[in-house]
């Protein structure tokens, strides 16, 4: 993305997208905090290396839900990382015996990326309202916006179809259980 030495913040068109776990509130209540802290730094540790290697960068980790964001120009990029992150989730928790599924929506939009936060304690951050499309949309899968989906290669637009109301695509294989906000 940029470089952050400066603490210059910069608009920046991004693949906005968010990771998040059903399940996690009632798992985490139901072990101790020590197993929920090593099963989720063993998942921060595989969402970092997969949304790394594929270009990308997560932004923050708050408990169970993750705030990454790619170059829109590597949207092809992205969505497969967020894609294989969804099915590795999936097998990471099911093999722990962890009830907890990962959804994740994705927005391409414009958004000031930089420093932000504590006077001596600024960390990258991304803030607009891309992010706020980012996080609304409803998924119980993968769902990508419209701005999301157009920014993908042909290819990579047959893993999805369009759902609507509001209009968003949805990877092929999730169920259609959707919810209005």
């Amino acid at each position: 993305m940029q470089d952050l030495a400066s603490g210059e913040r910069a608009e920046a068109r991004l693949l906005v997208a968010f990771v998040d776990l059903t399940g996690y509130a009632m798992q985490s209540a139901r072990v101790g905090d020590d197993e929920t802290a090593a099963v989720m730094d063993g998942w921060y540790e595989r969402v970092g290396e997969r949304v790394g290697a594929a270009g990308g960068r997560v932004v923050k980790f708050i408990g169970d839900a993750s705030l990454i964001v790619f170059a829109a120009e590597r949207a092809d990029d992205g969505v497969a990382a967020l894609l294989a992150l969804k099915d590795e989730a999936d097998a990471y928790f099911g093999g722990r015996g962890w009830p907890c599924r990962a959804q994740v929506k994705a927005h391409v939009g414009t958004c000031v990326a930089g420093a932000y936060g504590a006077a001596g304690d600024k960390r990258f951050d991304v803030i607009g309202r891309a992010v706020n499309e980012a996080a609304m949309l409803d998924s119980t899968g993968v769902a990508l916006s419209v701005e999301a989906f157009r920014a993908l290669s042909p290819a990579t637009r047959k893993r999805f179809k369009k759902h609507t109301w509001p209009v968003t695509y949805i990877r092929v294989e999730d169920p259609h259980r959707f919810r209005r906000r």
